[in-house]
């Protein structure tokens, strides 16, 4: 591997395997940061990426600066394979979530042919484990090889299909944005409205976002909040980027965001409207909407 080449070149190539294996894991937390610098000027957003990468490169850098810090660090053994197992149940959740999005945009049916896809998946590394045994004994095993090969294909087909019924035939993607009644957004649905002399909330949101679903449930679910909004006869619009709308990219982009959520206060007789926080709260939008 490029990891294990002498000198500069293999550091460099542990550092790239390192970002290559952390990245998956650090998303969640990166996101806020990504998005920023997409939109920032580029010696900030310069700033951003370098403090990532030392970031990830801290621990590597403490111990050259500090070898004692070897010893440290916990022996391998037995316990790195507890852990290991004990680490592959957070994947299996975030497999479950991502399915459920799935099952959000495409359709109960094609959540069957990507469960089938992931069956014929799994079927397919029994055999290349069989395979593996069979070749430390000096064995060949034609048969299962090719099996598993066929079985791999399958899934892929079967994984395709799914995936082109997301974009065509799947189920509508959910635009209900919480128990609130709303309608879908567009720039001549809040025009209309702030031109009868409502106050306009809008909720650019996602079914994968997940900082979006804890808004919806924790402040657009709230018994206050929906109460401000009738006083207030404010409208309620949801617009969903689920599967990457044009219209609403546009919009986000010309708030100077790169992602959702974006939540927007249009009030009448004001050009622009008010950005609230990313993460709300009820005393956050009943707030604004009171002021």
């Amino acid at each position: 591997p490029l990891s294990r080449l002498p000198g500069a070149a293999g550091a460099f190539f542990t550092g790239v395997l390192a970002v290559v294996v952390a990245a998956p894991c650090t998303a969640p937390f990166m996101a806020a940061a990504l998005g920023a610098a997409l939109v920032l000027p580029w010696p900030m957003a310069l700033a951003v990426f370098l403090m990532l990468g030392l970031g990830l490169a801290l621990p590597y850098l403490a111990i050259s600066l500090s070898p004692g810090l070897l010893s440290r660090l916990p022996r391998p053994g037995v316990w790195m394979e507890r852990l290991k197992g004990l680490l592959a149940f957070p994947m299996y959740g975030a497999a479950l979530w991502l399915m459920w999005v799935f099952t959000r945009q495409a359709g109960v049916d094609a959540l069957g042919l990507l469960l089938t896809a992931a069956l014929l998946l799994a079927f397919a590394a029994l055999l290349m484990g069989l395979v593996q045994a069979a070749r430390q004994r000096g064995e060949h095993a034609v048969v299962a090889t090719v099996a598993a090969t066929i079985a791999c294909f399958m899934a892929l087909g079967l994984a395709g299909v799914a995936a082109g019924g997301a974009q065509t035939d799947g189920a509508a993607p959910s635009k209900d944005g919480g128990p609130l009644a709303s309608q879908p957004w567009s720039a001549s649905a809040v025009a209309q409205a702030t031109a009868a002399g409502r106050p306009v909330l809008v909720n650019l949101t996602a079914d994968w976002c997940v900082t979006c679903k804890i808004n919806e449930r924790a402040a657009l679910s709230s018994p206050r909040v929906a109460k401000a909004m009738t006083q207030a006869n404010a409208a309620y619009l949801v617009g969903d980027w689920t599967r990457r709308d044009d219209a609403i990219t546009r919009e986000l982009q010309a708030h100077g965001r790169s992602g959702v959520p974006l939540s927007l206060l249009y009030r009448p007789g004001q050009a622009e409207p008010e950005i609230l926080p990313q993460l709300l709260t009820e005393g956050v939008v009943i707030d604004a909407l009171t002021d």
